[in-house]
């Protein structure tokens, strides 16, 4: 069962119900935001950011969907970089609701395919807080490899934070 899909312009509702439901569990992991972002209109906006990203080729947004087909996360592969680099970052967060069941590592698992067959991709990154330690096992299960720690990576609940760094490279991509 296919667990991501294209994010549309139409999910903003759909996405700013679910970031208000989750804003106190997602609060310790993601950036402070500000109000207007927890509305439709600002659920509008960022999707139309994304979707212009999109067609620049530089980041792929997908939603992630639970078992009764409704959005339970998202998904993007991040500052894709073409040339020499063939290289992104990969980012995602579920729901609370579905959280530990496994859909976080289905979608990531999918993100790769995307990035290492459609994307032409070498290179996946990502980044968890240092104690996210369930984010780490998503990547552990596909084939993420850690190497490395940023410190004062990203601003993340208001303060700079360290993160671990993992990769996985495409191997099946000729030299």
């Amino acid at each position: 069962m296919t667990v991501i899909r294209p994010l549309r312009l139409d999910d903003a509702a759909e996405l700013a119900e679910l970031f208000t439901r989750n804003r106190a569990f997602m609060a310790p992991y993601e950036p402070p935001r500000e109000e207007h972002f927890y509305t439709v209109a600002g659920q509008e906006r960022a999707i139309e950011d994304l979707l212009r990203a999109r067609e620049a080729r530089t980041n792929v947004p997908m939603a992630i969907l639970g078992a009764d087909g409704a959005i339970a996360g998202r998904l993007n592969l991040n500052n894709i970089i073409r040339g020499p680099f063939l290289s992104a970052s990969l980012g995602y967060w579920v729901s609370q609701h579905v959280n530990g069941q496994g859909l976080a590592s289905r979608a990531a698992a999918e993100a790769v395919r995307i990035a290492f067959g459609a994307e032409g991709l070498h290179r996946l990154e990502a980044g968890t807080l240092v104690d996210n330690i369930a984010s780490q096992r998503v990547l552990a299960k596909n084939g993420f490899e850690r190497f490395g720690l940023a410190p004062r990576y990203l601003r993340i609940a208001g303060r700079w934070q360290d993160h671990v760094l993992f990769q996985r490279i495409n191997d099946d991509l000729a030299d």
